[in-house]
């Protein structure tokens, strides 16, 4: 029977607060861990990340004292929530390791959405989105070799591939082609609101990562390869958050945060492999569906609708990271040339984008190109990591496709 966090009951909220200690959780060992399970933390810090954000704003645009009270009450659990699930990264990791893994859990969630995507307008923004991150991991990667000389397998293990995607120097476009079209509220499917509220979350994430990150390096290659990467997040965060429609109200945009909180910890409590971390999900989720329960009854009061008119009537299949080489291959033999022209997409270089990158580089070489040419002088080649290329189950174009 599908799961449906609207019937379920969770843990009260005037029991969801814990100790400090709590919190403190034993990370995860990087080495002998499954890099999809850092991929789950990676997200879920991002979902609850956004989530606090959501209902700082909320908060600041309503007028009913008891309503931000409540509203303050659930955002501390989910800051504890946030704490426990961040905390789980391992403090031994360099700055750049986190960052391929952060790329690395981009790459295949964007995957995962694209393939899911039921919209195909909302399909081309992830798969558009998902070759330039592909890029950012190859930048990364050969960052990495070069500067602290260890191989990028280490990392992302044998499960994500390592290639060029879209060149990251073709990825800086005037900001108005970085807005897209958004979904229609009326007529949308609930999955394509779970779809655009995760990927937008996870990449303002990583935009918010870059923006921290890069002042910590010490070496000049690093410095200039995060400023140039943290300007395309910037765009990506547009891209992404674009396709919302603004036309929802504060109400039905808390609903769709909680919902789609319950949805991720419900999917990987059902495909986590580390005992420990599974164990996290699922309390976790059990608090959700009681802030679910929440925003439900807040929807009711000021929408005056019921939430089924809105969410799905159960979970959608649960979201997972698995590899996606041969769709990735796909995309990059069809759709690596496309820019964007306005909220669509274009093959031919305009001269909005022209000008854009001329401003930047003044015709310098930029940073994601230096790198490359830095490692090879280093390495005797750029570093990649290409491996077999299985589908994902059902994807059209695999093998049992065609």
């Amino acid at each position: 029977m599908a799961f449906d966090p609207l019937q379920e009951r969770g843990i009260p909220l005037d029991d969801q607060l814990r100790h400090w200690n709590e919190l403190n959780v034993t990370p995860i060992d990087p080495d002998h861990t499954d890099p999809y399970t850092r991929s789950r933390i990676i997200t879920m810090n991002g979902i609850e990340t956004e989530a606090i954000f959501f209902s700082h704003q909320l908060a600041r645009h309503c007028p009913d004292t008891g309503i931000r009270q409540q509203l303050a009450r659930v955002r501390y659990i989910e800051a504890q929530q946030q704490k426990a699930v961040n905390w789980l990264l391992p403090g031994l990791s360099s700055v750049l390791e986190t960052t391929i893994a952060y790329e690395q859990a981009a790459v295949d969630l964007t995957a995962w959405a694209a393939r899911m995507e039921p919209d195909e307008y909302l399909k081309q923004a992830y798969q558009f989105g998902l070759l330039e991150h592909l890029d950012h991991l190859y930048r990364y990667a050969n960052l990495y070799e070069l500067i602290e000389h260890r191989a990028t397998e280490k990392i992302v293990g044998r499960v994500t591939e390592v290639m060029p995607g879209r060149p990251t120097h073709l990825q800086h476009r005037d900001p108005v082609d970085n807005v897209r079209e958004p979904y229609d509220r009326r007529k949308t499917e609930p999955l394509s609101r779970l779809h655009a509220l995760t990927v937008m979350a996870v990449e303002q994430q990583i935009m918010n990562f870059s923006m921290t990150a890069g002042p910590m390096c010490l070496e000049p290659a690093a410095r200039r390869l995060y400023q140039e990467i943290g300007l395309v997040e910037e765009g990506h965060l547009t891209h992404y958050e674009s396709l919302a429609d603004a036309g929802e109200s504060w109400w039905e945009r808390l609903l769709n945060h909680e919902y789609n909180e319950c949805y991720l910890y419900y999917s990987f409590l059902e495909t986590e492999s580390e005992a420990r971390v599974k164990g996290l999900w699922e309390l976790h989720l059990n608090m959700e569906l009681e802030h679910l329960r929440l925003a439900a009854e807040l929807f009711r009061r000021f929408d005056g609708r019921d939430p089924d008119q809105v969410l799905a009537q159960a979970c959608p299949p649960p979201m997972t990271f698995e590899p996606n080489k041969g769709y990735l291959r796909d995309l990059l033999a069809t759709q690596a040339d496309r820019t964007t022209l306005g909220t669509g997409y274009v093959l031919e270089e305009h001269e909005r984008f022209r000008r854009m990158r001329q401003a930047l580089a003044g015709g310098e070489r930029p940073p994601s190109e230096r790198v490359i040419e830095d490692n090879r002088a280093v390495s005797g080649r750029d570093y990649r990591l290409e491996t077999e290329t299985p589908y994902p189950a059902g994807v059209s174009g695999g093998p049992q496709g065609r």
